[in-house]
């Protein structure tokens, strides 16, 4: 199967549902966050983690937030499972990780299945000031890789990663 990204110049990979699944109780990540929201007086009834995310700047929790949120992907990472899309790898080509989860998260489970020496860039929700499915997370990771949209590949597993691809001018490929 390496050889079917071959013909690309760079290989980027979401994580999670991708390469590996991680262990996170989104459940108790989202009462978690829930719980920093109205302890600071702000009404977070019926919204959920990524609507959560999304209100953190504005509500001026981002911080907060990203290390309640990192806590819990961090964990589930430590305990995550490999996937079979993970042996693929090593590819013939720079290849990186564009995730929504953080990068610290993205990293321990990536040392935790042995696929770091093959990701030469890491780029997770708080490594740049957007998150997908805004392109610059991807576009930042193939600048790691040395690399251009043209001629780079995503591969993932979401509706939120073919549209991180879609406005990054990047092809994309469904695990």
């Amino acid at each position: 199967m390496t050889g079917a990204y071959a013909n690309y110049e760079a290989v980027v990979f979401d994580l999670d549902g991708t390469l590996v699944d991680l262990a996170v109780d989104w459940d108790a990540a989202a009462s978690d966050a829930i719980g920093l929201f109205e302890r600071n007086g702000h009404d977070a009834a019926g919204a959920d983690l990524w609507g959560l995310l999304e209100r953190a700047d504005e509500a001026g929790l981002r911080p907060e937030l990203e290390a309640v949120l990192a806590d819990h992907e961090t964990h589930g990472a430590a305990a995550s499972t490999r996937l079979p899309h993970a042996d693929h790898l090593p590819l013939s080509v720079p290849t990186g990780v564009c995730s929504l989860n953080c990068e610290a998260a993205c990293r321990t489970a990536l040392d935790r299945h042995d696929l770091t020496p093959h990701v030469g860039a890491v780029v997770g929700r708080d490594s740049v000031a957007t998150y997908k499915p805004d392109p610059e997370p991807l576009v930042a990771t193939l600048r790691d890789l040395g690399a251009d949209t043209e001629g780079a590949l995503f591969v993932g597993d979401s509706e939120r990663d073919a549209v991180t691809a879609r406005r990054a001018g990047v092809d994309f490929r469904w695990v």
